[in-house]
């Protein structure tokens, strides 16, 4: 087999893979939603809520005093 004809194999392989992942990702991400309703409501209360956190007052500095 000569070199010119392995390599445009090579490419033809590699271009139907990348195709074939393209397409089975996408095929997985349509069926539902990321998270239901409960599950949300779940992660809310172990996580805390989305809300900012206060600034930390009096806290311990970043850097060592050296």
């Amino acid at each position: 087999m000569s070199r010119p004809v392995l390599i445009a194999l090579l490419l033809a392989v590699a271009a139907a893979s990348a195709a074939a992942t393209v397409l089975i990702v996408n095929s997985r991400n349509t069926g539902k939603p990321a998270l239901t309703e409960e599950q949300r409501a779940v992660r809310e209360k172990f996580f805390g809520s989305n809300e900012e956190l206060p600034p930390i007052k009096e806290g311990q500095e970043m850097r060592p005093r050296w």
